[in-house]
């Protein structure tokens, strides 16, 4: 039953100071205030909608929450105030709650860490990308170096449970020595979580139609080979794709994506996937533009879409063989509604190949299998 599935909430600040080159996310360049109190407003609108158009919705805990964007910290703490305690009367919080907020080093001080503490915000999640100046130029991001180092001590003073630093590798002209510097001066503020990911050229960004020059897949695998290492040796456990983290630190909102869990999201452009209680799952995304999502004439919602059975094998694989950690079995069918046996054949497959090991309780994703995931992914499309 859907009751038992964790259910989490995406909440989407769409503005920021500047576009980044290399951003495919729903941001868009601030001009002027921030419409905080019109938009907070909306916000709790919107999450009353959907808690009204899924009505099973109403009686689950809410597992933890992301504020993602955007830039969520040009929001003052008192609008962040307000939102948490208008979530928190709509729809109850499980005593342990994970409350998540994207910051970026350029636009926080320190009472502004301590004051979304006292908001209600226990995690932080802070957008470094890089401690080389010239390379935070090239990506188009505000801070420097030093002001990244200074975000990450004040998230270690204000009392959160935990902070996790965003850092990307695989930069514009980068070299290994480079990439490994930058991972080491993260290392070396000791933050409990880090995410570590390669920078790729998406469409409809200013770097898909101006490339610049990126390392090749020789010197992208060195530099991930030894990235790994050196967060490894210094007490970092891969747990997801680009996911590192000291134990018991893992960013349980990812963790329920990646377990197919449900989530709520509510603001511009954010996603969102429910399981009904006759175990139909269906995503919703919102209106894209603020423009349109702050239109009192206009509904939140702009597509909402039910995952047909024959999908759902390749989305909950999709997902779930993301994470390093094996999968219970008995997640497939609690997850999904279905029998194990409708996957039966791809799995006897990718186990004949190598690609997953199973226990009679567990599935496991092999080192090959990890080399080859579309391999292993493509056996569960529904041609």
């Amino acid at each position: 039953m859907a009751v038992h599935i964790p259910l989490s909430l995406y909440v989407h600040i769409p503005w920021c100071v500047q576009k980044c080159p290399y951003c495919d996310f729903n941001s868009h360049t601030l001009k002027g205030e921030v419409p905080e109190r019109d938009y907070i407003d909306a916000l709790l609108d919107d999450l009353r909608k959907d808690l009204n158009r899924f009505k099973g919705v109403s009686g689950r805990e809410l597992h933890s929450i992301f504020i993602g964007g955007g830039t969520p910290s040009l929001m003052s703490p008192e609008e962040i105030t307000r939102l948490l305690q208008g979530i928190e009367a709509q729809i109850p919080f499980d005593h342990d709650i994970e409350i998540t907020m994207e910051a970026n080093p350029g636009t926080v001080e320190a009472d502004k860490f301590v004051a979304y503490r006292k908001a209600g915000v226990n995690r932080i999640s802070i957008g470094v990308q890089s401690f080389d100046n010239q390379k935070l130029a090239r990506l188009g991001r505000i801070h420097g170096a030093d002001e990244a180092k200074r975000a990450a001590n004040l998230a270690h003073e204000a009392g959160l449970n935990s902070f996790n630093l965003d850092l990307m590798h695989g930069l514009p002209d980068q070299t290994l020595e480079g990439a490994l510097d930058d991972l080491k001066q993260a290392i070396e503020l000791n933050p409990p979580h880090l995410s570590w990911y390669q920078l790729t050229i998406e469409p409809n960004t200013q770097y898909y139609s101006k490339p610049p020059t990126l390392p090749d897949d020789d010197d992208l695998w060195d530099i991930f080979e030894q990235g790994h290492k050196l967060l490894s040796d210094a007490g970092y456990v891969q747990y997801e794709t680009s996911g590192y983290s000291k134990p018991g630190f893992q960013c349980r909102h990812n963790l329920n994506y990646w377990r197919f869990g449900d989530y709520l999201g509510i603001g511009c452009g954010a996603h969102g996937k429910i399981t009904l209680e006759d175990n139909t799952v269906q995503r919703t995304v919102k209106v894209k533009h603020p423009r349109g999502y702050l239109d009192p004439e206009k509904d939140y919602l702009s597509e909402l879409h039910i995952v047909e059975a024959d999908e759902l094998p390749f989305e909950f694989f999709m997902n779930r063989f993301r994470l390093v950690e094996s999968c219970p079995k008995a997640d497939y069918p609690a997850r999904t509604g279905l029998a194990l046996v409708t996957v039966e054949t791809p799995l006897r497959h990718a186990i004949e190949e190598g690609l997953l090991a199973e226990t009679d309780t567990h599935w496991q994703v092999t080192e090959k299998g990890r080399l080859f995931l579309n391999d292993l992914l493509a056996g569960f499309i529904n041609e």
